[in-house]
């Protein structure tokens, strides 16, 4: 199913201008749920995220990532810039 629906966004990616991909790319983040690794980067600061069995949320209009990491059995909300912001499935 995760292939099928690759294929299907890899082949319509190709028909988008970069904008549009990018728009896609970052709607298609908010209903992904599962492992990511999400980083953070701005100059020689980087900072490093699990997201375990949950989901990264993204509003483009605002241009922010949101997301939920336990640390020390904590919950802790995090809004990292969509800019500056790679995310990785684990």
């Amino acid at each position: 199913m995760k292939f099928a629906l690759l294929t299907l966004l890899i082949l319509f990616a190709n028909g988008c201008s970069e904008e549009q991909q990018n728009k896609i790319s970052r709607l298609g983040v908010s209903w992904l749920e599962g492992d990511y690794k999400v980083t953070f980067i701005e100059g020689s600061y980087k900072k490093e995220w699990a997201v375990k069995e949950s989901k990264v949320t993204s509003d483009p209009q605002k241009g922010y990532y949101f997301f939920w990491v336990k640390k020390d059995g904590k919950s802790k909300y995090v809004q990292v810039p969509i800019a500056r912001t790679i995310i990785e499935e684990i």
